[in-house]
């Protein structure tokens, strides 16, 4: 046993969880689905019976029925002077869930390969001969691949100079290495909610306590709630993702990046920026990237190449002041030693095609994202889509609190997905699905096909209660 949650915490993780009878099975899946997001970390001792059924408001015998479901497939093991504590996910059942053959896996937004990555590598392999005499990995980042980040930021109206630019391997090595170096156990750092989860849990191993601020697909930030939690928790950090946020799509108006840069200034916060989708513009149009006119060191900005050309490809980096470059450095090695030469010899002939690429990825996702909303406004016309302009997937609002139970008959359909909860800093968003349109148009209409089969089987299981939240239209 590594931990305990308790009664009160495992109520709020579940959320809504009764979405379909019997009871016993639904309060199960909820608990599957905790885990299999990570949300729920193996070894972790679960709430006695009788403690979780007064805190559910359920009978204790609904709680047994629940646990017993969980150590018949493995979930859960009893172990006498521990009770009940979940297992690590087999290879059968790994929080992310490989994609037999003939699924749709859409549990991470990542499009495929950009078609002349291939030939990128023939060419810089070609060249082997002069990498393999150099170390092999360097902790700052290669000089000519610096200074190519370092122009392309420039021509983005941010002035930048090759030292003020870190590479990196990927944006979530940077999200790490950058949180370990601000935050201090118990700091508290701002973050929205729905927000992108490795990020969440990346400032969670670094001891942040994180407040969240709300962003919804309609009305964008909250700017009320985010000047007040700056004023009021003095966050040391804000993480923030100001184009085609994760999971929502939504970019922040003119006056929104110059609000939050005014309110993380007065409180003394670093605004990290996670500016990995920021490329993926679909019918937005070009947009000025804003808080330029910030003071040194209070703007950091994290890119990477991993949305745009390939997820295989780990190659990010860390644009900030020189000072904080400097800390990064000697922070570093306690990471990993440095980014490997090959990866950043292909990054530097990658950002010359740079603009051919953003053109071929606005393509590539208009297609998924137009066949998705075609396919879902026929099939599920109760869903409420958002207008998505750029970014990777569609922020839906179900219209009643099903998505985890939607993402576990799903999964038994061959689509895969995350459930809203698994955006969430706080708990909630149990309304919200992500539905990433990555993958090929007609794989889209496949997926929209499920979800309608799947949507239609977990409504007809819900209990009433949450089934007339859905409207007439059931």
């Amino acid at each position: 046993m590594d931990s305990r949650i308790s009664a009160r915490a495992l109520a709020a993780a579940l959320g809504g969880w009764r979405t379909r009878e019997p009871a016993y099975e639904a309060l199960a899946d909820g608990i599957r689905l905790l885990c299999l997001d990570n949300r729920l970390a193996p070894r972790t001792a679960l709430p006695a019976e009788r403690e979780l059924a007064s805190a559910l408001h359920v009978s204790r015998s609904t709680v047994a029925a629940a646990y017993r479901s969980l150590r018949a497939t493995e979930h859960i093991a009893s172990l006498r002077g521990s009770g009940s504590v979940t297992l690590p996910l087999g290879r059968r059942d790994p929080g992310r869930t490989d994609a037999g053959e003939g699924m749709i896996d859409l549990q991470q937004a990542s499009p495929p390969a950009w078609p002349g990555l291939a030939g990128i590598m023939a060419e810089t392999a070609g060249g082997a001969s002069a990498l393999v005499s150099r170390v092999g990995y360097d902790v700052l980042g290669r000089i000519e691949l610096r200074e190519v980040v370092a122009e392309r930021y420039t021509a983005r109206g941010i002035p930048t100079r090759p030292d003020e630019v870190l590479v990196t391997t990927g944006a979530q090595s940077a999200i790490h290495l950058v949180s370990t170096l601000l935050i201090g156990r118990g700091d508290r750092v701002l973050v929205e909610t729905p927000t992108y989860p490795h990020a969440a849990d990346a400032l969670r191993r670094a001891g942040a306590r994180l407040v969240g601020v709300p962003v919804t697909t309609e009305d964008g930030w909250d700017l009320d709630r985010a000047e007040q939690a700056f004023a009021r928790t003095l966050p040391v950090m804000a993480y923030l993702m100001p184009d085609f946020q994760n999971p929502t799509g939504r970019s922040m108006s003119v006056e929104e990046r110059e609000v939050m840069l005014a309110a993380g200034e007065r409180s003394g916060s670093v605004l990290v920026l996670d500016e990995t989708t920021a490329d993926l513009d679909i019918d937005r149009g070009s947009f000025a990237p804003g808080f330029t006119a910030s003071e040194p060191g209070t703007v950091v900005r994290i890119g990477s190449l991993g949305k745009t050309v390939w997820g295989g490809l780990r190659l990010g980096w860390v644009r900030a002041d020189g000072d904080l470059i400097r800390r990064l450095v000697a922070a570093r090695p306690a990471h990993d030693l440095g980014t490997p030469e090959f990866e950043q010899a292909i990054a530097t002939r990658l950002l010359s095609h740079f603009d051919d690429i953003v053109v071929q990825r606005s393509e590539l996702l208009r297609s998924g994202r137009d066949a998705l909303v075609r396919a879902l406004r026929e099939r599920l016309p109760s869903w409420d889509l958002p207008s998505a302009h750029g970014g990777v997937s569609l922020w839906i609002e179900l219209g009643a609190p099903l998505s985890s139970a939607l993402v576990i008959e799903a999964r038994s359909r061959g689509v895969l997905l995350s459930a809203g909860p698994r955006f969430s800093v706080d708990g909630g968003h149990e309304r919200h699905l992500r539905v990433p349109f990555t993958a090929p148009p007609e794989e889209m209409v496949r997926a929209a096909d499920v979800l309608a089969d799947a949507w239609s089987s977990v409504r007809a299981g819900a209990p009433s209660t949450i089934v007339e939240q859905v409207g007439a239209v059931i």
